[in-house]
C-alpha cells in the first residue's frame, strides 16, 4: 500500500480497516493521568484501556504526561494524540492506531498542569511507567532526600520530579475533595505497589501531610517486550498502515498485565481486554522473574562467551534450547509456585519461543548488563531454594558460572567483553586480585557480600560446582561445554 498521507485523525477513514482504532480519538473523556509516554506505555497498558474501554465502555481516556523530554509530545500532538503499534515477529507485520489518548501533558514545561490533572475529580487513577531511577528511591524502598527535591516536595520549587507529581497532585486533590484515587505503578519493581505506597507516604511526611486513607497502591506485573523503534520499523508501519506515523512502537505478540484489583474509584474492564485481575501478584512475579528473566541472563551470558550477538543467536546454539528446558524443569520449577492453573514448564517454553524472535534485537551484551544486580533476584533465590532443599542446583550453576566467566572480560574467541555493572569496580578488583584459574575466579566473586548472602558464599558443594562449571567453559568454550552437558 502507497504512502500518501500522515497519520492523524482526518487520515482515519483511508486506514485499513483492521489498522483503525477501536476508540475514536475525542470520543472518550479523562479518567487515566499516566506518566511516561514511553513505548513501553504506549504498546502496553494504553492497549489494554482501548479495548477495554471498546468492550466495556468507561470514560477512561488517558492523559500522557512526558516527563522532560518534548521530542514524543510534539509529534503526538501533531497526529491528534494518534500513533500506531506494529506487531513483529508474527507471519506479517500487523498495525493498528490508538486512540485512547485523551490529553498529553509535559511535566518539565507545565508541573502545575500534571498536578491539576492529578487533582481533577474524574481522574480516579494515576499509572505510571518512568523507570525505577525516576522514583528517587534506593534499593530498600528509602526515599533519596536531598534539597532540590525537598523543595519540591514542600512547595517552594516547581513539581517537577515523580515523588513531588504525585504529593502535590495528592494535597491539592484532598484539600478540593477530589474523591478516591489510585496510583497503579506499572514499572518492573519487585512488590511494586507496597514501594510507591511506602514512597509516597514518606514524601507527603517532608511535606507534612498523611497519606490519605482513600487512595490505593494495588501491585502489578508487566510483560511484553518493546524493543526500539528503527527507521526499518517506522518504515514498516507506514506501510501496513498505508500513512506515515513519526511516532509508532514496535511489539512482540506477547502481552501480559497481572493486576491486583483494589480500585477504590473504579478501573476499567480491564480483564475484558485479557488482563488478569487477582488478590496477590507475587506467584505471577515470581515466575515472571525465576522462569523468564532467568533464562533471559542464561542466553545472555553463554551467547556472549560463544560470541554470539542476539538472545535469539544464542538459541541457534546446538543444545542450549535443550539444556534451557532441563534449567527450567529441574532447578527453577521445584523453586516456583505457580499462578492456579498455569504450569512452568509450558510458561517456561512460552519464553523459548518468545526469545527465538529475531525481531526483538535484543543484544547479548545488553541483556548482560548489571549481572551483580540482576543476578541476585533472577538465580540467587531458585539456587537457595535447591541448596536448601538438599539438591544440587546443576544448570543454575552453569549460568552463574558463565556470569563469572563473563566478568573476567574475554569471549571464548578472546575478544573483549564489557563489564556495564554497578559493582564493576569491585569486580575487577577482586579478580584482580585472585589467579585466573577456576577456583581463583570463583572463591573472588563468591567473596561479594553485596551479591552473594553468606549461605551461599560458604556453601563448598556450590563452590565445586561453580568451579567445575567455569573450568569447562575455560578450557572448552561455551559451545562445546552446552553440547558435552547434556551428553
Amino acid at each position: 500500500m502507497a504512502v500518501t498521507y500522515r497519520l492523524g485523525r482526518d487520515a482515519l477513514t483511508s486506514l485499513p480497516q483492521r489498522s483503525r482504532p477501536a476508540v475514536q480519538p475525542g470520543e472518550v473523556r479523562p479518567g487515566i493521568v499516566h506518566l511516561g509516554l514511553g513505548a513501553f506505555h504506549r504498546a502496553h497498558q494504553a492497549v489494554f484501556t482501548e479495548d477495554a474501554v471498546a468492550a466495556s465502555g468507561g470514560d477512561w481516556g488517558i492523559v500522557g504526561v512526558a516527563p522532560r523530554s518534548r521530542t514524543v509530545l510534539d509529534q503526538l500532538r501533531a497526529q491528534d494524540g494518534l500513533y500506531s503499534v506494529l506487531t513483529v515477529g508474527g507471519a506479517e507485520d500487523e498495525a493498528r492506531t490508538i486512540g485512547i489518548l485523551a490529553g498529553l501533558g509535559h511535566a518539565a514545561g507545565d508541573p502545575y498542569g500534571v498536578v491539576a490533572a492529578v487533582a481533577d475529580p474524574n481522574i480516579r487513577i494515576v499509572t505510571m511507567t518512568v523507570t525505577e531511577k525516576a522514583y528517587r528511591m534506593d534499593h530498600d524502598g528509602r526515599l533519596l532526600l536531598d534539597d532540590d527535591l525537598r523543595a519540591q516536595l514542600t512547595g517552594t520549587a516547581p513539581p517537577v520530579s515523580v515523588p513531588a507529581l504525585l504529593v502535590r497532585g495528592l494535597l491539592r486533590r484532598q484539600a478540593a475533595g477530589g474523591g478516591p484515587l489510585t496510583v497503579l505503578c506499572c514499572d518492573n519493581l519487585m512488590g511494586n505497589g507496597p514501594r510507591i505506597r511506602g514512597l509516597v507516604s514518606q514524601a507527603l511526611a517532608v511535606a507534612g501531610a498523611d497519606l490519605p486513607g482513600d487512595v490505593a497502591f494495588p501491585a502489578t506485573m508487566v510483560d511484553r517486550i518493546v524493543p526500539a523503534t528503527s527507521a526499518d520499523h517506522r518504515r514498516r508501519a507506514a506501510l501496513a498502515l498505508g500513512a506515515d506515523d513519526a511516532v509508532p512502537v514496535v511489539a512482540e505478540p506477547f502481552t501480559q498485565w497481572v493486576i491486583e484489583d483494589d480500585f477504590p474509584g473504579g478501573r476499567p474492564d480491564w480483564a475484558a481486554a485479557g488482563a488478569v485481575l487477582t488478590d496477590d501478584v507475587t506467584p505471577w512475579e515470581m515466575l515472571k522473574l525465576r522462569s523468564l528473566n532467568a533464562v533471559h541472563s542464561a542466553c545472555a551470558y553463554l551467547g556472549a562467551l560463544a560470541g554470539r550477538e542476539l538472545i535469539a543467536d544464542s538459541l541457534d546454539l546446538p543444545g542450549l534450547p535443550a539444556l534451557l528446558r532441563r534449567f527450567i524443569a529441574e532447578d527453577i520449577a521445584p523453586t516456583v509456585t505457580p499462578p492456579p492453573g498455569v504450569s512452568v514448564v509450558e510458561y517456561g517454553e512460552s519464553v523459548l519461543v518468545r526469545f527465538a524472535n529475531r525481531e526483538l534485537g535484543h543484544r547479548n551484551i545488553q541483556v548482560a548488563m548489571d549481572g551483580s544486580q540482576k543476578l541476585p533476584h533472577r538465580l540467587l533465590g531458585t539456587v537457595a531454594e535447591r541448596r536448601r532443599a538438599g539438591a544440587v542446583p546443576c544448570w543454575a550453576a552453569l549460568v552463574l558460572a558463565a556470569w563469572m566467566r563473563f566478568a573476567r572480560g574475554y569471549a571464548d574467541s578472546g575478544a573483549t567483553l564489557p563489564l556495564d555493572d554497578p559493582l564493576a569496580d569491585r569486580i575487577r578488583a577482586a579478580l584482580d586480585a585472585a589467579p585466573d584459574t577456576p577456583a581463583g575466579t570463583v572463591d573472588a566473586l563468591l567473596a561479594l557480600s553485596q551479591v552473594f548472602p553468606p549461605e551461599l558464599a560458604g556453601d563448598e558443594v556450590l563452590r565445586r560446582e561453580l568451579i567445575r562449571w567455569y573450568d569447562e567453559l575455560a578450557r572448552h568454550g561455551a559451545e562445546a561445554t552446552i553440547r558435552g552437558a547434556l551428553s
